[in-house]
């Protein structure tokens, strides 16, 4: 099963991003490039809905089927969206390498539909010790999105 994301947003900030996984109870990986971000990291997050008519915020919160607070990719209590930080270079591009065990291409913790969204800060990963680092992670405002459609 393989699915894409093409990220477009304000700016130069631009992407494309790729999910596989080989069956139902197998990790999603997910590669790709984003270019035009600041360096250093930025939150990465699959949102609710496939909705992006009025720009990224249409896209609505974290894919939080589970009803959990936010969290790092690799703790039992976070968002099934949840994916962390890319982090990018002094060449304004993020490469994207990411296994995850939580989101799936299949099932009721399926992102197909979905937006992808890159925000223009750190996710703080649910420790910055505030109510909305349990919702967002402190990720800021939503940089670049796109839905995560199904491709051969």
């Amino acid at each position: 099963m393989r699915a894409v994301c093409v990220l477009r947003g304000a700016g130069d900030v631009s992407g494309t991003v790729y999910f596989e996984q080989q069956d139902e109870s197998s990790s999603v990986k997910v590669t790709g490039e984003i270019k035009g971000l600041t360096p250093g990291s930025h939150g990465f997050h699959v949102h609710v809905y496939g909705d992006n008519t009025n720009g990224c915020i249409s896209a609505g919160p974290h894919f939080n089927p589970l009803n959990k607070t936010h969290g790092a990719p690799t703790d039992a209590e976070r968002h099934v969206g949840d994916l962390g930080n890319v982090i990018a270079g002094s060449d304004n591009i993020a490469n994207v390498n990411i296994e995850d065990k939580i989101i799936s291409l299949v099932g009721p913790n399926s992102i197909i539909g979905r937006t992808m969204v890159v925000h223009e800060k750190a996710d703080d990963l649910g420790k910055g010790g505030n109510d909305e680092s349990k919702l967002t992670g402190n990720a800021g405002g939503r940089l670049a999105c796109g839905v995560i459609g199904i491709t051969g």
